[in-house]
């Protein structure tokens, strides 16, 4: 076993320096393939990967985001082999009641993504639990998606709206973007700036495909295990060197006055 990585921020020297994002979503993968490339078992693989997510958080308190949504169990995971799914939910529940304390006393907030129904009651129970210890802590927001799916997402809030509607609680003609958004999971949350993938693939899978509407997409080829802060940093400046327009065009004054 490998020590639990400290959240804390004693003793290290950042060496980013640009204005960071505020919120960064993440697609973790590569687990099973990091296990496959030393001759492990994917479950190690999926081990290390939690070992990953404490050093992010770490670096992302440290780099200044506000806001992590980490991509952890997707909707479609389900139907990977049973046992892989166990072991993944006894990762979380570890995760959750080990690296809890630790996550409230270093002011991270977490918010849970995704659909609760069906799952088992020792999940729910924990989720509950998590969320509301941290509630109040600012420093860092750390939104874990777990069976989670986009267009899911968006189906049941079409589908919440509509129930309204034909309630008459609203009028049709009044549903547009802003009413939609206001159904999501991420309500209350601004879009996220910069999605970063892992592995090398570079597709979304699923992963707030809504909110991502103008996010800034970094691929980086490292494994999810593999990721550390110097692969944070990376993305981090590939995202500053970007010039986000949001579908409009920067003046030749703008650039210049920058």
């Amino acid at each position: 076993m490998h020590d639990k990585v400290d959240l804390g921020t004693a003793g290290l020297r950042a060496t980013w320096s640009g204005a960071a994002p505020r919120h960064v979503g993440i697609i973790m993968d590569g687990n099973g393939r990091w296990a496959a490339a030393r001759g492990l078992p994917r479950f190690e693989g999926h081990r290390r990967g939690v070992e990953a997510v404490r050093r992010t958080v770490r670096a992302a308190i440290e780099l200044g985001v506000e806001i992590v949504t980490i991509y952890s169990f997707s909707s479609e995971n389900w139907r990977r082999p049973m046992e892989e799914v166990a072991y993944l939910m006894g990762l979380l529940k570890r995760f959750i009641r080990n690296d809890l304390a630790e996550l409230h006393q270093n002011g991270v907030r977490v918010r849970i993504l995704g659909e609760r129904a069906g799952l088992s009651p020792d999940i729910a129970a924990l989720l509950v639990e998590a969320e509301a210890l941290t509630r109040d802590n600012g420093k860092l927001t750390l939104v874990v998606a777990f069976n989670y799916g986009s267009r899911q997402e968006i189906a049941a809030a079409a589908r919440r709206l509509a129930i309204r509607a034909a309630a008459g609680e609203i009028d049709p003609e009044a549903i547009d973007d802003v009413a939609l958004e206001a159904e999501l999971g991420t309500r209350g949350l601004p879009d996220p700036d910069l999605i970063i993938r892992t592995s090398g693939e570079q597709r979304l899978s699923n992963f707030l495909m809504w909110q991502a509407a103008y996010a800034e997409l970094v691929f980086l080829p490292v494994l999810w295990p593999d990721f550390d802060r110097a692969a944070f940093e990376q993305a981090l400046r590939e995202y500053a060197a970007r010039e986000r327009r949001f579908g409009g065009v920067i003046s030749a004054n703008a650039k210049t006055a920058s």
